[in-house]
């Protein structure tokens, strides 16, 4: 029987800012942040880049939020990664950077930042326990996105640890859902296989290209999972170590194609481009301090793909 650790920073009645409110994880932040007594706090792009340390400074102190989520970041796939990783390193260390430094300043009471399964080594140890961070090489094609959230979630250690700021630091698995990308320029495995089968079965092709082998293994969690978990541990872990969020289970890419397919109603094949990277052979989240704390997923992978096709369907197609 699991016992959920008590609520030492309750959301109720507290001004809780949702950085990144645009994005696939800021939108279910929101999604979730509806059922609790609190008041979400969110600007855009538009009126405050989080790239600019003066606007940071100066948004913060004249809306004085309790609690931030740091869910905001420039994102993409292998391809994407690989082809602008100059804006990935650049954008994500100054986001990181300027959020928590502000919210220091402004006397922020809780900040949870999240990073990426990406952040450890290439070859780390299976399933990837906390841990292994910086343990060994990382994998070449994600290397400046990773190396921007060790960053950020060094800098929250950094200020508990000279400051005593109730900074934590989180690091989900393969995300997917409502609100993804489904530009093939730029989107990750799941929205890109969804796109691709789905154009196929309405133009009769009789394959589609995934690069790679198939053969690396993934794990996967339906973003509205994770906004649970992420409301779950703002409000009950204080700790200067990140935190794994993930499904502890994995899958191949050759499977999620071939589920991707049969919820899409592609009955054609998959070639594979074994001349593209496949990026790190395995990425399986050691989810064991998480579930000691109380907290396990409850949406199914084939229950979660079939959520995430019909949003495309009715937002994109």
């Amino acid at each position: 029987m699991s016992v959920t650790a008590p609520r030492l920073f309750p959301l109720d009645g507290r001004r809780v800012f949702v950085a990144g409110h645009r994005g696939m994880v800021g939108g279910a932040l929101l999604r979730r942040l509806a059922r609790e007594r609190c008041e979400v706090l969110t600007v855009d792009r538009a009126e405050l880049d989080l790239r600019r340390q003066a606007e940071v400074e100066r948004w913060f102190a004249a809306h004085r939020p309790q609690a931030v989520f740091v869910a905001a970041a420039t994102v993409g796939g292998i391809l994407a990664n690989d082809t602008r990783p100059a804006e990935f390193l650049y954008d994500n260390l100054l986001i990181a950077g300027n959020v928590i430094a502000a919210a220091h300043q402004a006397g922020v009471a809780k900040l949870l930042y999240l990073g990426s399964s990406c952040i450890y080594p290439r070859l780390a140890a299976q399933p990837m326990a906390e841990e292994a961070l910086l343990g060994g090489p990382l994998e070449p094609t994600n290397q400046w996105y990773a190396v921007a959230k060790i960053a950020g979630l060094k800098l929250c250690a950094a200020y508990r640890r000279q400051y005593g700021a109730d900074f934590i630091s989180v690091q989900p698995t393969n995300l997917y859902g409502p609100g993804d990308t489904f530009d093939l320029r730029a989107s990750h495995v799941v929205p890109a296989l969804i796109a691709k089968a789905h154009h196929a079965k309405l133009t009769g092709e009789a394959e589609v290209e995934i690069w790679g082998t198939g053969t690396p293994r993934r794990e996967f969690l339906h973003v509205d999972d994770l906004a649970d978990a992420l409301v779950f541990l703002m409000e009950r872990y204080s700790e200067e170590s990140h935190l794994n969020i993930g499904w502890g289970e994995d899958v191949s890419i050759k499977e999620l194609a071939a589920l991707i397919a049969e919820i899409v109603g592609f009955t054609g094949g998959f070639r594979y481009d074994a001349t593209r990277p496949d990026g790190a052979p395995r990425k399986l989240l050691d989810v064991a301090k998480l579930r000691a704390l109380g907290w396990r997923p409850g949406i199914p992978l084939r229950q979660g793909l079939e959520n995430a096709y019909r949003w495309f369907l009715e937002n994109v197609a």
